[in-house]
């Protein structure tokens, strides 16, 4: 009589823990999406710790607002749409990102590239991404009129007609409230400082969440 109820006790109890044990260790946990930012030195935290840069707030934001992505910072001082084109294969082979942040054109414009040429790389950069399966946040800048009125506007205009034709995120002005403040800028009137990180942050946040809330 013993034996016979122990083994109605244990039955189930070893029958729970069979099918426990059957399940997939992964259960519990879900796979951790990636943000690919693809930019220059205003990415890169020119001057200061890279810790501090915007690219590192929003990773941070995005871990408090328990949005399950890691950001990698692929961005490097100095880069054209050029080098951008030319490192960008291999960061989507290596990292396979859900997103790709651009945030490059800067340089281009600084050392007077035609405009075409610069759309076009723009648009090779987010044709590449989206061949990856990759969605696709574009970041529009401004330049100094220093080779003209009609020069920076095409520039401008350049990151529009790249989103419109592609159908991608865009920031217009990624340094929106930012861009000719003293307070917020280096000396060399160029780069934003450590304190305008929050800001360019606030220009990209909405954005972001409109990109990772939008239908596959």
């Amino acid at each position: 009589m013993f034996k016979k109820l122990c083994a109605q006790i244990l039955f189930p109890v070893v029958t729970v823990l069979t099918l426990l044990l059957a399940l997939p260790l992964h259960a519990e946990t879900t796979e951790q999406g990636k943000i690919l930012v693809l930019g220059d030195s205003l990415s890169s935290g020119y001057n200061f710790s890279p810790e501090k840069t915007w690219v590192a707030l929003l990773d941070k934001k995005l871990s408090e607002e328990n949005i399950n992505y890691q950001v990698i910072n692929s961005s490097i001082s100095g880069d054209t749409t050029t080098q951008g084109l030319q490192r960008l294969p291999k960061l989507l082979e290596v990292h396979k990102p859900d997103m790709v942040i651009i945030e490059l054109g800067g340089n281009d414009g600084i050392r007077g590239f035609p405009p075409k040429t610069i759309k076009n790389n723009l648009d090779q950069l987010v044709k590449m991404s989206k061949q990856s399966d990759a969605e696709v946040l574009l970041l529009g800048l401004r330049i100094f009129p220093n080779y003209g009125e009609r020069y920076a506007d095409a520039f401008f205009n350049n990151y529009q007609k790249v989103a419109d034709s592609n159908n991608i995120a865009l920031v217009p002005f990624f340094l929106e409230n930012v861009g000719g403040k003293d307070d917020l800028m280096q000396k060399d009137g160029v780069h934003p400082n450590e304190k305008a990180q929050p800001i360019l942050l606030d220009n990209v946040w909405p954005k972001v969440q409109e990109v990772l809330s939008s239908p596959e």
